[in-house]
C-alpha cells in the first residue's frame, strides 16, 4: 500500500476531490470558473451544480481514501495499492470548507467517503462533518450527503435534516450485474434498503418540513446492462421511490483493478441515457415510449426525442395553435420553457408561422418537418432572417 507522508488539509482536500471522480453531483466548472476563483489546487474537484436559480459552484471531496471494499472498477478499491490513503477529520473538513466559502472559492459542498468499518460507522464522521458546518459555522447553503452502504435509519434521518441533498449509489440494476461491479455489496440489503428509508422517512415528515432531493448513480457498460434495464429501473424509482435523478456515468478503465482491461464506453451512449432519461423526467414521456433497438439501446445515431419524432410525428404532424402540453412537448427542439410561451401566446393570437414559433423560443429548423401552422406544414424551403446571415431550413427530411 502507498503511505504519503502527511500533507496539510487544503492538500489532502484536493487530492480527495481527486479520488472522488466516480461520484457525480452536477458537471465540471470551466478552466474560467476555477480561475475566477483562484483555486486552481481544487480544479478537478470544483464542479456546477444546475439549481433552479442558477448555477452553483460546488466542491465534491471525500472524507477518506481508505476503502475495506473491493469494488472491481475504483480506484480507491482496498486491493489498488498504487491509491494514496488520506483522511479529513470532521474539524479539519469543516474548517478548511468553511475558510474556501468565506472566500468565495466554492458556495457548495457534496461529501462522499471510502467504507472503513462498515457503512454505519462511516456515516458517523460525515455527519459530524455536516452537523459542524450547520451548527458552528452556521453554514446555510448547498450541501450533498452520500449515504453509505448500510446505514442506520438513524443515520439516514439525520443526513436528510442535515443535507439539501442526499445520494444512494446503486450502481447496477440487479444483483447480478451488481455482484461484477463490486462483489462485496448486496443491491437490496445495502442500497435499496436504504433508498426506501428515505423515501418512508421524507413520507412521515410534515408537509412543511424540508425535503432533501434524492439521487442514484449507475456504471455504465462493464457488467453487460442494456439501456433499457438502466432507463427501465430510473424510471419506477422516478415513479415510486422519490428519487429526483439518476447519473449514468460510463466506464472508464482504471490501472491496478480488475477492469482495468475492459473497453471504456462510448461517450455518446451516455449522452444518450440522459437525453432519454429527460424525456421522463421533464417532457411527459413514458418508459414505453422510449425508443431502443431490438437488443434493448438507444439508438447512437440520433437523440432519442428526434427518433420517436420521426416515427409517430412525420406522417401525422401536430397543429401548434391546437395541441396541447403533452403533445408539443412531443415536438423535436420544443422544450418545456417553449411551450409555455406557445401557450401564452396563443391566448393572444394564432401562430402563423415559423418566424412566430422561433420569436417564442422553439428551434424552429428542428421542429419544422414535424408540426403545422395555422393548419399548413410549413414551406419546404424557408429563409429565416439572422443578423448578418441567412438559415436555410430544409423541413422535407428528419432534422
Amino acid at each position: 500500500m502507498y503511505i504519503a507522508t502527511k500533507p496539510d488539509a487544503q492538500t489532502r482536500i484536493s487530492m480527495l476531490g481527486d479520488m472522488s471522480t466516480f461520484d457525480l453531483d452536477g458537471e465540471p466548472a470551466t478552466s474560467t470558473e476555477i480561475s475566477r476563483n483562484k483555486a486552481d489546487f481544487l480544479a478537478r474537484s470544483i464542479y456546477q451544480v444546475k439549481r433552479s436559480d442558477g448555477p452553483m459552484t460546488v466542491m465534491r471531496t471525500l472524507q477518506t481514501s481508505v476503502c475495506e471494499r473491493n469494488c472491481r472498477y475504483c480506484c480507491f478499491r482496498s486491493g489498488r495499492g498504487s491509491t494514496p490513503r488520506l483522511s479529513l477529520s470532521p474539524d479539519e473538513m469543516a474548517s478548511c470548507f468553511d475558510k474556501m466559502y468565506r472566500a468565495d472559492v466554492v458556495r457548495g459542498l457534496f461529501l462522499s467517503s471510502g467504507v472503513v468499518g462498515g457503512g454505519v460507522k462511516t456515516m458517523d464522521p460525515m455527519l459530524a462533518t455536516a452537523e459542524l458546518l450547520r451548527g458552528k459555522y452556521t453554514y446555510k447553503g448547498y450541501l450533498h450527503l452520500k449515504i453509505m452502504p448500510g446505514a442506520e435509519a438513524a443515520q439516514v434521518e439525520q443526513a436528510m435534516r442535515l443535507a439539501d441533498r442526499v445520494s444512494v449509489n446503486l450502481e447496477a440494476v440487479d444483483d447480478r450485474r451488481l455482484a461484477y461491479l463490486a462483489p462485496q455489496k448486496s443491491l437490496h440489503n445495502e442500497l435499496l434498503s436504504v433508498m426506501n428509508s428515505v423515501h418512508k422517512i421524507a413520507a412521515g415528515w410534515e408537509p412543511w418540513n424540508k425535503r432533501p432531493s434524492l439521487v442514484t448513480q449507475f456504471v455504465v457498460g462493464p457488467a453487460g446492462e442494456s439501456d433499457s434495464e438502466l432507463l427501465g429501473f430510473a424510471s419506477r424509482l422516478y415513479r415510486s421511490g422519490n428519487l429526483v435523478r439518476a447519473y449514468y456515468s460510463r466506464f472508464s478503465p482504471v490501472d491496478d483493478t480488475p477492469l482495468a482491461g475492459e473497453p471504456s464506453t462510448a461517450p455518446i451512449r451516455e449522452h444518450r441515457l440522459y437525453q432519454a432519461d429527460w424525456l421522463l423526467r421533464f417532457y411527459g414521456f413514458s418508459f414505453a415510449d422510449i425508443p431502443f433497438d431490438e437488443h434493448g439501446n438507444l439508438l447512437h445515431a440520433e437523440d432519442p426525442k428526434l427518433v420517436w419524432a420521426s416515427r409517430h410525428l412525420l406522417n401525422e404532424p401536430i397543429e401548434v395553435n391546437q395541441a396541447d402540453r403533452r403533445q408539443l412537448l412531443r415536438v423535436p427542439g420544443i422544450g418545456p420553457r417553449s411551450v409555455e410561451a406557445i401557450l401564452r401566446a396563443r391566448r393572444q393570437s394564432r401562430l402563423r408561422d415559423l418566424y412566430d414559433l422561433r420569436a417564442l423560443g422553439a428551434t424552429a429548423k428542428r421542429a419544422a418537418p414535424f408540426v403545422l401552422i395555422d393548419g399548413h406544414r410549413p414551406p419546404r424551403q424557408l429563409r429565416l432572417w439572422k443578423p448578418g446571415t441567412l438559415e436555410t431550413i430544409n423541413n422535407g427530411q428528419p432534422l
